[in-house]
C-alpha cells in the first residue's frame, strides 16, 4: 500500500473543483495544471498549487500533464472525465514516470475505449448485446464488413449477423440486423460518429460520414453497425473494483438526452422492475469481473422496459459526470473510493455493506441557449446565485466574474437534489431550479424548469427520445431570461 500525499488533477471545470474538495478533506495536496484560459478560474483558486501548462488544448497533451506532475512531485494523477481520462497513453506515461494513475490499468482502458473490444468482453461475460458487426468505409466501393467479432452471444443471435466466417457488404449486414440500424464509431462517445439509418439507400453515406467524423474527433475511423432500438431507456450501473473483487453501487437513469448528450440523470432508475434491475446489476458486475476491473467504472445499457430486456452499450472507465446522484443515495464519496483503490488498499466495501436510501436527480446547467438551437454561449458570468438547503447540492466552477471560454465544454454547474423518495426529490428540484440565477451568458435553466414541470417527466421512466420529441415546442415557448 502506498499513501498518496499529492495529486495532480488533470482536468478543469466543475470536476476539478470537486476532486480538489475531496483531496483537501483527506489531507492530500491538490495540484492543478491550468491552461492560459483557466489561469484565474475558481478551481485554480481552490487548488493548493497551480502549474501553467500552455494553451487551451494543453489538457489533451500527455507530455504536458505528466511533465507537470513530475515537476510538482505528485504521487498520482486523477484524470477526472473527458480529455485524457480514458487515454491508455496517459496511463502508460504515468507508469513509466512512477506516478499512480487513479483509474483502471492500460488493458482495461484499451478494452473500454474500443467499443468492439468492449462488446467482445461483454459477450464473454454473458451479457446480452445487440446484433451487429464491424464495417469499414471504402472510398471505391463503399462500406464493407471486416471479418472478426460478432454478436454471437446476443439476445437475437439466430436472426443477427454472423461475420466470423467471412466478409459481407454493409448492406447485407444491415439487412440481416434489420432496419433501422445504428452506425457507431468504434472509438467514439458523446454522440460523435453516430448515425441512425432507416433507409438502405442512406447507409453508405451515413457510414462514410460517421467514419470521417470518428477519424477527426477520435483519431480512429472504424465504425460498426448495430440494431437500433426505439423506444428504449438508457440505464447504467456504477461499478467499483480492486482488480480482484467487483461490486455495484446501484443504477442510474440517463434517458433525458439531446443528440445523445445527457441532460438529467437520476438514481435509482425509476419504474424499473426489480427483476430487471437486479439482472442488470448482476450483468454489470460480471463484466467487471471479466475485466478484473480496478477503480470506478460504469456499464451502460439500453433497456426495453415493456419487454423487460436490456442490452450492453458500453463501458466508461472513469468517473461519470452524473456520479453525485449515486453518492446521494449511497452516502459514499466516490472520489475517496477511487483514491483508496489507487493506493492499493483494495475494496473497503462489500456488496452487503452498500446501502441505498432515497432518490436523487441531477440537472446539468450548460452555457447554451435552448431557444437558439442550443447555441453555445461563451462570455463572462455577471452573477450566479445557487440554492442551498436540505437535500440540495451544487457542483460548479463558476461565480460572478467567471469566464466561460468558447474552447471547452459548456457545463457550468450540476444541480443535485435528493429526498426520501422521488416525489420529494422532484419537489426540491422544482424549488431549487426556481432559486437558480445565472446572468451574463444564456443557460439551459429555463428548459430544465419546463422539463421538470412536464407530466411525462414527473411520472418517471421517460425514454431516450422523449425530450427531442417535445423540444421544438419547449424551445419556442421558453424565453431565456438569464442571458
Amino acid at each position: 500500500m502506498f499513501i498518496i500525499r499529492r495529486i495532480l488533477i488533470a482536468n478543469r471545470g466543475e470536476i476539478a473543483a470537486r476532486v480538489i474538495r475531496t483531496c483537501q478533506r483527506l489531507g492530500i495536496e491538490a495540484v492543478l495544471p491550468t491552461s492560459a484560459a483557466d489561469a484565474d478560474s475558481v478551481p485554480a483558486r481552490l487548488a493548493d498549487r497551480t502549474i501553467m501548462i500552455g494553451p487551451a488544448d494543453a489538457y489533451l497533451s500527455v507530455e504536458a500533464i505528466v511533465g507537470a506532475a513530475v515537476a510538482a512531485g505528485a504521487d498520482a494523477i486523477h484524470p477526472g472525465y473527458g480529455f485524457l481520462a480514458e487515454n491508455p497513453g496517459l496511463a502508460r506515461a504515468c507508469e513509466a514516470a512512477g506516478i499512480i494513475f487513479v483509474g483502471p490499468g492500460v488493458e482495461v482502458l484499451e478494452a473500454a475505449g474500443d467499443k468492439l473490444a468492449a462488446r467482445a468482453h461483454a459477450v464473454a461475460a454473458g451479457l446480452p448485446v445487440l446484433p451487429g458487426g464491424p464495417v469499414v468505409t471504402d472510398v471505391a466501393g463503399g462500406p464493407d464488413v471486416v471479418g472478426g467479432s460478432d454478436a454471437a452471444g446476443g439476445p437475437d443471435a439466430a436472426s443477427g449477423p454472423d461475420v466470423a466466417g467471412g466478409a459481407a457488404d454493409a448492406g447485407a449486414l444491415a439487412r440481416r440486423i434489420g432496419y433501422p440500424v445504428l452506425v457507431k464509431a468504434v472509438g467514439g462517445g458523446g454522440g460523435r460518429g453516430l448515425r441512425v439509418v432507416r433507409d438502405p439507400a442512406q447507409l453508405g453515406e451515413a457510414a462514410t460520414v460517421a467514419s470521417a467524423e470518428a477519424r477527426a474527433v477520435f483519431g480512429d475511423p472504424r465504425v460498426y453497425l448495430e440494431r437500433y432500438v426505439s423506444p428504449a431507456r438508457h440505464v447504467e450501473v456504477q461499478l467499483l473494483g480492486d482488480g480482484q473483487n467487483v461490486i455495484h453501487l446501484g443504477d442510474r437513469d440517463c434517458s433525458v438526452q439531446r443528440r445523445h448528450q445527457k441532460l438529467v440523470e437520476e438514481a435509482p432508475a425509476p419504474l424499473l422492475g426489480e427483476t430487471l434491475r437486479v439482472s442488470m446489476r448482476v450483468a454489470a458486475v460480471a463484466l467487471g469481473l471479466q475485466l478484473k476491473y480496478q477503480g470506478l467504472g460504469t456499464v451502460e445499457f439500453l433497456v426495453d422496459t415493456q419487454r423487460a430486456e436490456f442490452w450492453f452499450l458500453e463501458l466508461n472507465a472513469r468517473i461519470q459526470v452524473e456520479h453525485p446522484v449515486t453518492e446521494a443515495v449511497t452516502g459514499l464519496d466516490l472520489v475517496e473510493e477511487q483514491i483508496a483503490i489507487a493506493e492499493g488498499r483494495g475494496l473497503r466495501l462489500s456488496q452487503a455493506s452498500v446501502g441505498f436510501a432515497g432518490h436523487a436527480i441531477e440537472c446539468r446547467i450548460n452555457a447554451e441557449d435552448p431557444a437558439a438551437g442550443f447555441r453555445p454561449s461563451p462570455g463572462t458570468v455577471t452573477s450566479a446565485v445557487f440554492p442551498a438547503g436540505p437535500g440540495v447540492r451544487v457542483d460548479t466552477h463558476i461565480q460572478a466574474g467567471s469566464a466561460v471560454p468558447p474552447q471547452y465544454d459548456s457545463l457550468l454547474a450540476k444541480l443535485v437534489v435528493s429526498g426520501a423518495d422521488r416525489a420529494q426529490a422532484l419537489a426540491r428540484l422544482r424549488g431549487a431550479l426556481a432559486r437558480c440565477q445565472v446572468s451574463g451568458v444564456a443557460t439551459t435553466l429555463p428548459l430544465l424548469s419546463a422539463m421538470v414541470d412536464d407530466a411525462g417527466f414527473a411520472a418517471g421512466g421517460v425514454e431516450v427520445g422523449w425530450l427531442e420529441r417535445g423540444l421544438p415546442l419547449q424551445a419556442r415557448s421558453v424565453r431565456n431570461e438569464n442571458g
